[in-house]
This record gives C-alpha cells, structure tokens and sequence, in this order.
C-alpha cells in the first residue's frame, strides 16, 4: 500500500486529493482495505513524505526551493541528475519512474521531494521547458502493426512511434533522423516524424551522417561560400611577388602520413658558413585567400576546424582550398607564410625572422620514407633530412630538460574496404620521422607567440594564445599514489610538478605499466584551449605558445596568420578587438572539444563493428580503470575498450580498494590493478550502447 501510494503521488506531485478520493481511485470496496489506506497516509504524513491542507493530502515540497530549474543528464541505467540553477543545492536526483517525457540535455522544471539519495537532494520532472534538440537520430525497425524509431544515443530511454504516413519513404533498418517529435504524460512514448533519410544501418555513409547531425558537424557548404570559392584562382602577379620574400629556387619539401590530402607544412634546410643552419618553417598562406569576413571566413569560424573521422575527413574549408588551391602539393608555386631561423647545431636560436613567401616544394614525403632515409642515409635530400633530424633530437632534448612532458599517446590505424568497413586495426608507431615534423611545428609556433607577445609594436594587443593550466592539486596526488602504488618516486613538495611528471613518464618507459600511466597522467591534466590571455602552456614547459603551423584545418592558425601580418607590418590598430578574440577563443575551444568527441566515436564504432565478428576470441588487455563493479580493460593491439563485470569473476568475492585502484579477491587475494595485463575474452558486443564485455582467462 505504501509503495502504491508514492507511485500515485509522484505522478501526481502538485494535486491534493481527500482519502476518498484516492479510495476511489484505487478502486478500494472493503473496509480493511480502507483503514489500511489512512494509516499509511499518516505515516506518510508523519515522515514529511505527504503534507496535508485541510482534508486533502499532497506530496511534500520543500518550502521557497519546490521549484527548481536546470538541465537533465541522463545515466545510460535510466536515472539521471538535474544541474539546477540554485548551485548550493547540488546536483537533483531524478529516478527514472520521475523522468518524465524528457530527454537528455533537455532544460526542465523540477518539483523537490522532501527525501534525499544519498547525498543528493531528490525530485521529479514535471515541465521540459527546452528541448536540447527536435531531432533525433536512431534506426527505423517495424513490429506486427507499427513502426518505430530506436535512438542511436542510449540515454534516450523510450522507442518513438512512426506512422507508416511519416516514413518518407524510409524502410526497415534505415537510419533516420526523426523530427516534429511530441511527447505529453499521457502518452506512453514519444510520436515523430521521418524528416530524413540517412541510409542502411551500418553503412560508411549513414554512419558519417550520422555523427555529423549528433555532434553538429557541418557537413555541406552553403551556396554563398561555395559560390565564393569558386571565385578564387591561384595568384602570380608581380605585384605579389614584389611583397614577398621569393623561396621557389630552395630545396623545400613535405613530410605527411602517407594518406595525407592537405599539406599545410612545409621545411627547408641549408648549412651555413659560420656552420650555423637555416630553417625554414613554411605555412599555407590561407589568409591571401580567406579574407576576413568574407562568407568563407565566417562559415570557417563556425566550423572551428576540420573533423578527421575514421575515413572520412570532414574539412573546415571546401576541397579547391584545403586540397588545391593553399595545399603545399609538389611542383607548384605556393603564397607561404615562413618562420626562418639561423641556429646553432646545439639548437640555439641566434636570430628569425618570420615573413610572407613564395615557395616550390620539390617533393611530397611520406613519415615512412622519411624514416627510411633516418635509417639507411639514402634518398632524396638526404643529406637535409639527417641535418633537419640532428637538430630535432637536440631541440627535444632540451625541450624535455627544461620542463616539457613526452606523453606516449598511442593511436590505431584501421584498413577499410571499399564500402568502409573495417578489415584490420593496428597500432600506429611513431618514429623518429612523425617527431623530426612535430619539433619544427613547435619551434615555430612558441616563436611567434614570443616573437607577437614581446614585440614592441604589438605588446599587449590582441592575440590567440593556446594555453595549457597547470593541473589540480588533487589530480596530481591522485597520480602520486598511483605510480607510488606501482613502486615509482613522485615528490609532491618538488618546485616542478612537469618534471616530476617527465621524471615518471621516462621511468615507465617499455614497461607494462607505460600506457597506463601516460593515461593517467593525461587525465590529470587540465584541457588546452586557446586563449586571448597568455596561461603559459603548462605541458609543453612553454612560457609563450599559440598555433601558428595549420591554417588549412585550424581557424585559430588563420586568425593568427592575420594577426602577425597586421602588428608585425605596422599596419595600424588592432584588426581584432580584445572581446573578438574572446569570443573566437572560447568558440573555437568548444568547436576543437566537439571535434575530438565526434573522432571518439567514429573510432569506436568502428572498433565495436569491427570486433562483432570476433566474439569469444581471446586478446591480450591492459586494466584500463578499476570500479566499484568491474575493470575495464584496453586491448592492446586495438585499443578497444570493454569491461569485465564483478560478477563475472569467478571463484571469489572482489571489494573495490580505491586507495589501491584495485578490486581484491576476498578470501584469495587475487587483486586485479589498474596497469595489469591480462587475457581476456570477448564475450558480448552491443552494437546500440557501443559497449564490449569481456571476461578473464588467467
């Protein structure tokens, strides 16, 4: 009786109803069953769960707080949490019974009960005040008499109905983007509207589309800015050329992954008399062509910059561009933009200089060439490979000597059919050749962060920094005890946590723990963004830093180009005001988060389509987090990650020892730890969560 009475007035939380009322609604005909009616309302009464005005109860709210507003956030288990405007109450429980028709991200009203979950104040939605969106991806299924929609998102818990009048033509196991979509309480589940057609579930392209409506991601380019580019020709003339310092005779070249389409980068080497050498770093001139404000400037800004899903790339500005018409291809004159170093072989800088060229690039590397021009000594420009690779090992020496961190991020790389599917994942190796472009690419960009914040003619004027904070204190002990854990040295008490860090991070190096720990230390790092104030770059040990070296699929090294070309020319105030820098920072850090959560789950997905056909196949794994109710696991060659549940370790009863990062085996010991390698086996793939279980078999 009781349970049936909270039920009742949770889904009725702001009516008063008289005991015969409710009586008659639970269709109550004996007096014992009545009697029992009222003594629970008073106990309900008497627990402050029910108040009572005059004759008539109601669910109790607490006083001036009963209405609360904020944003739901869905758990994939069916409860979720409100973030409410009123920041010293918490976050808002919301059991799934009390959800309502809302949906993840949704701004709703909430009424407060006057229980608690734990520690979190609990309550009940009863308005969706906004939705987060009216469209909703999923794949359109059919049972004996109706058709409808499952989301691909998960935290949307309910199927939405389809009337076979609003398919649009779409059949089953189609995805489909559903729209017009109304949900009222009364209704069981949401009713939509088939407003698109994406394609066959599974395949590349409803895939790609897919992702692209989830995340936003602009995946076609409006007529104006088309029409704009289709204006745009490659410029020679002299007048041009009078502006710009001509390079076209120099040995300068590209080094790309071998799939590479855009080349924004490019290097030159020469050795001097003095036995100094001459670096050029030279960077696609985008900004001759993408003039600001010009309708390609501005759908640029909005993208933020390119998204590289598994592949598909979905570029920030339109193919003749980033392919054509600014891509540093062999063999043909380019507008560049050059940072031009005299250095020492020990790397030190003597003088730069950072001006407008014209360049020739006289061969298109890939990493793998390069590499084996490292290796044997052979090859084209040979000799300017070994120079430019000397120099970059020096530069990383000292970079790391002086506070920089060496994070070993691995990557995969997958082997896709024709129709996209994947064939293979492997584990991408960085070499010597991926570093030897990464150091110039950094040289270059904290010079013209110095060169910008310290000039006198544009000290203190706008400019986009890329900042990286120093981490929380409690993140950092947090990865003390970890790696002490482990039997490694960290002092907390050290005048450079980067240091200590480094000092870690070599330590494991080739060792088991090494993936792990490089996670880990990443996780306790705050975010780069980009910036109008200058943080430092906390990572890089760098006291200045922007990016400078992408202008093809970064808005920020474009607006940076502008920016140098304006203070360092002299060439009058500032052409962005402080607040434009802001508000480009803030969005294009939000655009650059986006981009790495779309990425994320482009690989997942295909990593879960991937490893569904390999289902009780054993994989050698790394214990990638430990929970209260499982471990994740990593498995090593894919880098696919899946959980082994609690329960499905046998031959014990595991505790959770968080100061540990391990689950215990209570009466055998046996302890599973984060960093632990294991053989693991694939036992359940869900192709709609995107989840991987697996259990162990040592």
């Amino acid at each position: 009786m009781k349970r049936r009475i909270k039920n009742f007035f949770e889904r009725n939380p702001r009516t008063a109803f008289k005991t015969k009322a409710i009586s008659k609604l639970f269709k109550i005909k004996n007096e014992e069953q009545y009697n029992l009616l009222k003594i629970t309302l008073h106990k309900l009464l008497e627990e402050e769960y029910l108040s009572k005005k005059g004759k008539r109860y109601q669910l109790y709210t607490m006083p001036d707080t009963n209405k609360l507003f904020g944003t739901l956030q869905l758990h994939q288990d069916g409860y979720g949490f409100v973030t409410s405007n009123k920041k010293n109450l918490g976050d808002i429980f919301v059991a799934e019974r009390n959800i309502g028709p809302a949906f993840d991200g949704d701004k709703v009203e909430v009424v407060l009960f006057a229980k608690q979950k734990g520690k979190n104040l609990e309550g009940q939605i009863i308005k969706v005040i906004e939705r987060k969106s009216n469209e909703i991806i999923g794949t359109l299924h059919k049972s004996k008499s109706f058709y409808f929609v499952n989301p691909d998102d998960y935290r949307i818990h309910r199927d939405i109905y389809i009337d076979k009048i609003n398919l649009k033509n779409a059949k089953e196991n189609d995805k489909v983007i559903v729209g017009n979509i109304e949900w009222e309480k009364s209704m069981l589940n949401p009713e939509g509207v088939i407003i698109e057609v994406l394609g066959e579930e599974g395949s590349s392209d409803a895939e790609l589309a897919a992702i692209a409506r989830e995340f936003n991601l602009l995946n076609k380019f409006p007529a104006k800015v088309l029409k704009e580019t289709k204006a745009i020709e490659l410029v020679n003339s002299q007048q041009e050329l009078k502006n710009r310092l001509d390079l076209r005779k120099e040995n300068i070249f590209t080094i790309d992954p071998v799939d590479a389409k855009d080349f924004d980068d490019a290097l030159s080497v020469e050795q001097l008399d003095n036995g100094n050498l001459k670096i050029g770093v030279h960077i696609a001139d985008v900004s001759y062509y993408v003039k600001k404000d010009a309708a390609l400037d501005k759908h640029a800004l909005l993208r933020g910059n390119s998204v590289y899903l598994v592949g598909k790339v979905i570029p920030m500005l339109p193919e003749k561009l980033s392919n054509g018409v600014c891509s540093l291809v062999p063999n043909e004159d380019r507008f560049t933009f050059s940072v031009i170093f005299e250095i020492t072989k020990r790397a030190k800088i003597i003088n730069h200089n950072i001006v407008k060229t014209i360049i020739n690039s006289k061969r298109r590397f890939t990493y793998e060439e390069v590499q084996e021009i490292i290796e044997t000594n052979e090859g084209d420009f040979s000799e300017e490979i070994i120079l430019l690779n000397n120099l970059a090992r020096t530069l990383r020496k000292l970079r790391i000597k002086t506070g920089s961190i060496e994070f070993f991020t691995p990557e995969i790389k997958f082997e896709l059919d024709e129709c996209g599917k994947p064939l293979a994942i492997t584990s991408k190796v960085l070499k010597e050749s991926n570093m030897l472009v990464e150091e110039f690419m950094l040289l270059a960009n904290k010079t013209v962060a110095k060169h910008l914040t310290q000039h006198k003619k544009s000290a203190r004027k706008p400019f986009i920094y890329r900042v990286h904070d120093k981490p929380e204190r409690e993140r950092i002990e947090e990865f003390a005890r970890f790696v002490k854990s482990l039997g490694y040295t960290f002092n907390l008490n050290s005048l450079s946590s980067s240091a200590e860090i480094q000092s870690v991070i070599s330590q494991v190096k080739n060792t088991e723990e090494e993936t792990v720990v490089n996670e880990l230390a990443i996780r306790s790092m705050a975010k780069a963004v980009y910036s109008a104030k200058n943080l430092g770059h906390f990572g890089l040990g760098f006291r200045f830093y922007t990016h400078f070296t992408s202008p093809i699929r970064r808005y920020s090294d474009l607006v940076v180009h502008r920016l140098v070309h304006s203070y360092t020319k002299n060439k009058g105030g500032a052409i962005y005001s402080l607040e434009q820098i802001d508000k480009i920072s803030d969005h294009i850090s939000a655009c650059e988060k986006n981009a790495v959560e779309a990425e994320r789950k482009s690989i997942k997905m295909k990593q879960i389509d991937y490893l569904k056909n390999h289902i009780g196949e054993e994989f050698n794994a790394v214990v990638s987090g430990v929970i209260n109710y499982g471990i994740f696991v990593k498995i090593i060659d894919n880098l696919a990650e899946g959980l082994i549940k609690v329960k499905d370790l046998e031959g014990d009863f595991y505790v959770y020892d968080d100061k540990k990062y391990s689950l215990i085996g209570q009466h055998s010991k046996k302890r599973f730890r984060l960093g632990d390698k294991l053989l693991v086996k694939l036992v359940r793939v869900d192709l709609d969560k995107l989840e991987l279980d697996f259990t162990t078999t040592n």
